[in-house]
Order: C-alpha cells, then sequence, then structure tokens
C-alpha cells in the first residue's frame, strides 16, 4: 500500500490476533484509521516470524474499524435489540446474575473466558466467577481444541504444555508431524518446518489422512484410517522395542511403568496396525526405526490428534513414544502441541478451566486455596465446575439458569449446533460481550460492545509459553469498553470492588499468586517475550521443559488400548467427515471474513471429496451437494480432490452458511471432555440442477 504523502502515521508494535504462533507485528496507523500491518523485524529467539506474517496477519485485521462493530450495549426488546447506555446495561447484568444467585445458587451461574482476549482479561474473568459469583463453572474453547493435552500432558510430565520452543524445530534431526496441516494453521511454523527439511536436510515424518502441503517434503507420509492413532503409535513402540532400539539409560533413569507399556504394546505388530489403520509393515517399521535412531527427533501435532473421544488417549501415546527414546528434556526434541488461538494457552494459564486455578493450581490444594482466599478476600469454591460443552447441556437441561460469555461464539464452533441452539435459548439469562454481534449475541437477552486487540494493553502467550505484549494502538471504538474494565463494574455492582486501575496492576497480582509466571512484569517484556516457568524477576525463563527432571518427578507411561471412534459409517451414512481451517480463514469466521482481501482469496465454502467417490456419486467439481449426519445437513460446493481419501470428505468450518458442526456430535473424552469434531458418519446427496457442469 502507498501511504499518501504527507500523512502523518506512527507504528504500534503488539502481537498477531490470530493463530497460537504469536507473531510480532507493527500496526500501521493514522488517528482512527488502520493504514497497513507489517511484520516487526526484531531478531533473536523472541522474533518468531522475524520479518514476514502470513496472509491473514497481512489482511486480517482490517476488521479492527469495520462498519459492524458494536457501538453501544444492547438490550433485547421483543425479537429485536434497543441500544442503551451502559449504565442500565451493567445495572441489568449485575441484577439478573444477582437474582439468579439468589433463586437457584451460585452453580447455576456459568461463564466462558476467551483465546481471544489477553492474560489480564482471562484472569479477571475466572475470578468474577470465583470470588465473586462462587462458582468453578469457567471454561473456554480450550475445551474443543487441546484439553486433551492438558490432561495428557499433566498426566505423562506432570505439566500441560508444549515442551520446547518453536526455535527448536531446527534443532532436531527427525520431526514427526501429527494431524496438523500446519502451513494452513499456523503458516509460520509450517515454513520452519519446510526450511528445516529443505534448506537444512531434516527429516519430516508427516502423519496424516489428508494429503498436506508439507506431506510433498516428507521423507515419508503415512495415510492412516482417520481415528486409528493409538494402533500406529503403538506399532511404532513395538518395532522399537522389539529391535532394541529404545533408550534404556533413560527409560531406566528418568521414567516408570515401562513394563506395561512393553506388555501392552506387544500385540501392536505391524500386520495388526495394517489391519487397524491401513498402514502397510514396511512404512510402519521404516518410520519407527527414523524416529527412533535419531540423536534428537520432535513431535509435532494439533487438532488432528486431540479432537477425538480417544485424544487424551492418542496424546498419552505422544507422550509414551518421546519417553521411550529419550527425547523430552532436550532441546530439539519433545512433544509440541500446536496451539490453535493467539491466546489459547494464555486462557488456560490463567485458570480459564473449571478444575484448575491460574497457573495449573489445584483446586484441591489447602495451601492454595488460603493464597488464593487471602488475596481476593473471599472463601472460594473448591469443587470442580463443568466444562464449555456440560454447561450447554446443563444449559438445555435446565440446571444452568445464567451463562456469561466473554469472546466466544458457541452457537459456531460448538458441535451439533441445533442443540447447542436449543440449549441456549433455554437460559433464564445470556449475556454476551464481543466486538460484533455474533450468531451467539443475537440470542442474548443483553450483548457488551468489547474493545478489539488493538485498543487495548496487555499480554498473549503464544504455543511456546512465550509471553508478550499487546499494545493499545486505537481507543476503543465508539462506546466500547475494555473487556476486564467491565467485568470489574459489573462485579462492583454485585458487591465486590477488585480496584485494578490498569492491565499491568492485574499481571502484578497473577506474578504474585501464579509461580509459572512470578518474574513476568511489564517492563521485561519491553524488549522481547519470556518463556514460563519464570518463576523471578532474575530468571530469564525456560526454553525447553523438563531438562533436569519431570514436574512429577518421573515421566509415568500411559498403555493405552486401540478403540474406535463413536459413530462409525454404515449403509445410511456412509462416509467420514472431518472438518478443519484454511488459511485464509479463522474459526467461526466473526473477524477474517469481515476483511475483504481474504473473502476475496477465499469467498465460499467447499466440501472435499475423493474422485473415486465423485465418480460413484456422478457429480463434478462446482456441483452442490448436500451432506447430512444424523444432527443436521449443510450445503456446499464440491472440490474434487486425491488430498482426501476415498470415503472421507473434508469441509472447512468457518462459513455459517455451511456450518460443518450442524453434522458434528456431542461424544466427549471421557478425561478431557473434548468433542469428537474430527470423525462423525455422513452422507452425500447431489443437487440437480444446481452448479453442475453436466447441467
Amino acid at each position: 500500500m502507498v501511504i499518501p504523502k504527507g500523512m502523518s502515521t506512527r507504528k504500534i508494535r503488539t502481537t498477531c490476533s490470530y493463530c497460537g504462533c504469536g507473531c510480532q507485528i507493527n500496526l500501521e496507523v493514522s488517528d482512527t484509521k488502520l493504514i497497513r500491518v507489517i511484520p516487526h523485524k526484531g531478531f533473536g529467539l523472541n522474533s518468531l516470524n522475524k520479518g514476514s506474517i502470513c496472509i491473514k496477519g497481512t489482511l486480517g485485521h482490517h476488521f479492527i474499524r469495520h462498519k459492524d462493530r458494536l457501538r453501544k450495549p444492547l438490550i433485547k426488546k421483543g425479537k429485536g435489540f434497543q441500544e442503551v447506555n451502559w449504565d442500565e446495561a451493567l445495572d441489568l447484568v449485575a441484577d439478573s446474575l444477582s437474582r439468579i444467585r439468589a433463586a437457584y445458587g451460585a452453580d447455576s451461574i456459568a461463564g466462558l473466558g476467551s483465546a481471544k482476549c489477553t492474560n489480564e482479561e482471562n484472569y479477571v474473568m475466572q475470578k468474577f466467577m470465583r470470588a465473586v459469583i462462587g462458582t468453578n463453572n469457567i471454561d473456554h474453547c480450550a475445551r474443543h481444541c487441546h484439553a486433551s493435552s492438558i490432561a495428557a500432558l499433566a498426566a505423562a510430565f506432570g505439566s500441560a504444555a508444549m515442551t520446547n520452543s518453536i526455535s527448536d524445530i531446527e534443532k532436531a534431526d527427525v520431526i514427526l508431524l501429527i494431524g496438523s496441516n500446519t502451513t494452513e494453521n499456523h503458516p509460520v511454523i509450517g515454513i520452519k518446518i519446510r526450511n528445516a527439511v529443505a534448506r537444512k536436510g531434516k527429516k519430516l515424518i508427516v502423519v496424516d489422512p489428508r494429503e498436506i502441503d508439507l506431506a510433498k517434503y516428507a521423507d515419508m507420509w503415512l495415510r492412516p484410517v482417520p481415528g486409528t492413532d493409538v494402533a500406529w503409535l503403538n506399532g511404532m513402540m513395538h518395532v522399537i522395542i522389539a529391535e532394541d532400539l529404545w533408550n534404556k539409560g533413560y527409560v531406566e533413569t528418568r521414567t516408570e511403568n515401562f513394563l506395561a507399556l512393553k506388555e501392552t504394546v506387544k500385540k501392536y505388530n505391524p500386520e495388526l496396525v495394517e489391519k487397524i489403520t491401513g498402514i502397510l509393515p514396511q512404512d510402519l517399521i521404516k518410520a519407527a526405526h527414523l524416529y527412533a535412531r535419531a540423536e534428537r527427533a520432535s513431535i509435532i501435532y494439533a487438532m488432528g490428534m486431540t479432537q477425538y473421544v480417544k485424544g487424551t488417549d492418542n496424546v498419552k501415546a505422544v507422550a509414551n513414544l518421546a519417553m521411550l527414546c529419550g527425547n523430552v528434556g532436550i532441546e530439539g526434541g519433545g512433544v509440541n502441541p500446536l496451539r490453535g488461538q493467539n491466546n489459547v494457552q494464555g486462557a488456560c494459564d490463567m485458570g480459564s478451566l473449571p478444575d484448575l486455578l491460574p497457573g495449573y493450581q489445584s483446586l484441591s490444594d489447602a495451601a492454595t486455596i488460603h493464597k488464593f482466599e487471602e488475596t481476593w478476600g473471599v472463601p472460594l469454591p473448591t469443587a470442580p465446575g463443568l466444562t464449555a460443552t456440560e454447561i450447554l447441556t446443563a444449559s438445555k437441561e435446565g440446571r444452568i439458569k445464567a451463562l456469561y460469555i466473554m469472546g466466544e461464539n458457541p452457537l459456531i464452533s460448538f458441535p451439533d449446533s441445533s442443540y447447542m441452539r436449543e440449549a441456549l435459548k433455554r437460559l433464564e439469562f445470556l449475556v454476551v460481550q464481543d466486538i460484533f454481534l455474533t450468531e451467539t449475541g443475537k440470542l442474548a437477552a443483553i450483548v457488551l460492545p468489547s474493545a478489539s486487540f488493538a485498543e487495548k494493553d496487555g499480554t498473549f502467550t503464544n504455543t511456546e509459553r512465550r509471553i508478550q505484549r499487546v499494545r493499545q494502538a486505537f481507543v476503543p471504538y465508539e462506546d466500547a469498553k475494555l473487556d476486564w474494565e467491565i467485568i470489574t463494574l459489573v462485579s462492583e455492582r454485585m458487591g465486590y470492588k477488585m480496584g485494578y486501575q490498569s492491565p499491568e496492576d492485574i499481571m502484578q497480582e497473577i506474578a504474585s499468586l501464579t509461580p509459572i509466571y512470578g518474574g513476568i512484569y511489564y517492563a521485561r517484556l519491553e524488549k522481547q517475550g519470556i518463556q514460563w516457568p519464570c518463576p523471578d524477576e532474575n530468571h530469564p525463563g525456560t526454553p525447553f521443559l523438563h531438562k533436569d527432571g519431570f514436574d512429577r518427578g518421573l515421566g509415568l507411561f500411559h498403555p493405552v488400548e486401540f478403540a474406535p471412534p463413536t459413530e462409525l459409517p454404515d449403509e445410511d451414512y456412509p462416509f467420514i467427515l472431518s472438518t478443519g481451517r484454511v488459511r485464509y480463514h479463522y474459526n467461526t469466521g466473526t473477524l477474517s471474513r469481515r476483511c475483504s482481501n481474504l473473502n476475496r482469496r477465499y469467498p465460499e465454502p467447499f466440501v472435499e471429496i475423493n474422485p473415486i467417490d465423485a465418480t460413484v456419486l456422478g457429480i463434478d467439481n462446482g456441483t452442490f451437494v448436500r451432506v447430512s449426519s444424523r444432527r443436521g445437513s449443510v450445503i456446499a460446493k464440491v472440490r474434487i480432490t486425491e488430498r482426501i481419501p476415498a470415503g472421507v470428505l473434508f469441509i472447512p468450518f468457518h462459513f455459517r452458511e455451511a456450518a460443518a458442526n450442524l453434522l458434528t456430535l456431542i461424544a466427549l473424552d471421557p478425561i478431557a471432555k473434548i468433542p469428537e469434531y474430527k470423525f462423525c458418519a455422513v452422507n452425500v446427496k447431489p443437487l440437480k440442477g444446481i452448479g453442475s457442469k453436466k447441467d
């Protein structure tokens, strides 16, 4: 973009608001207008992007001053909304929540934090639910992406986060990439993986049913049947143990329960694994050799591993493999879940979880509870609350009467959207706090206009545990307010004064209560971010975890058995549906689809189908089809491609007009309570006369 001569502009360095990479960007602004976004050209460990950003980072931030932004609080009047002033809106929220709490008890109210909001705002939100409302019914979207990572890694290692740094990718000899379309979902990390292979000669194993871009660069691409990850992971471990390739010294000194693992994987020979997964025995053996013989091997995975009813078992199997070969606690190794949204890691860190306080501190630890009660000045509930999906189920059943949503759009992002709509409509009181009137907001009793990331100060924590500054470039739009400010104003009206004057005040309280953030102060973050754990102000941060031992003491092997997904294809619903993202859009499309440059590049939804299936169904590229599950149906154009295997369909979930989550089911991992987004049974019917080349 050419800047008009004489225009006065300024650059504000901040952190990108899209994926979990945490790229540093400069917002170039003039008065109230965003002129352009350019990458911050810093170097060193802090600068992941080192002068480059993806297409969303470049062209995807013009939603900041979009005409659709909420200007004033809205109260539902009949079938529409009426603008009101802040005093009336805040009084209604406080009075309604107080009334419902008095009538039904604190646990009749729930809240959803947001991976799009700052650490400070998520901290205030969970504090509001616990200290003001008196419930642990607080959760956020991590429940639907990496809850299984949190559960499994905490059980295996004692802490639940990406173990290594993004810069470690280039230090690995072998990269095992599982269920992550990295160049689409985390483009800058995808470039690092590609460069590690193409320029530095690193070995890459891609495991994914869909042919992702990085499969072209891989030494090996394994294409298992969807939902069979435990089987091939156990199969790799079978080979490694049988051929004596495991790291005996590491296993003997740093882990426990190896014999149980050995006994479990004994039956997963390559022939059995082929029957379950379709992976040829020779390919499984070759992949096992590549990984086990590497001096340093990194496992990178994303939601293609976690979003199953056996997602926790999948991640436990990954942890087993990494420990078996001594790849945890070293540079260039580790178990590395890629977090989806800009601050999903931080929202977890801040205690936007129903069973953990900030810093993953236990509700069952008396000393921890006492510490928070002393600081917050109130007794706290200790019974774990409901998870995000359980909150909506309880709403449908009448047990949750009021829901406070900050920056989430569950009507589009939660599974089985029709069920979720009925659940939200059953609430006595729904308040939604957001920057746009979302599909969920349209069902609310009151909608509160909040500030965008470019209108606030604070911090985000990226996928590698790096806490980075977010800096204000604009004053809040029209009459919008900062998310933390709104919550504190409601809190005051309910009789609890939080007393914060700035986000920096909030971070100081976080540091005082949260050991892993103990040394995090804004002055230290000015030049570069810091990776937790950072226990004191002299600590430099931690590039990789478990160097000298696991947080739980010894790493724990968890033997896990293969079990199939919940809803298998049958005669009526013969296809497997998987969902995911595309490079040009993001999550529910609330932000990216309001950016014209992104919409021009990717204007409409589609359904990918294999040529074999297209031939049987008699459909061509561009044909409109109806894809149906037992829960609903959507209409979209066909894209015929060999990227997807026969019998499997793929639909991106960004498009409300073909909302993929109308089809997905509420089947939950029993431990992490994460839904099975990546597998459900569907059928496909051509819509004759619409979009077909034949017509």
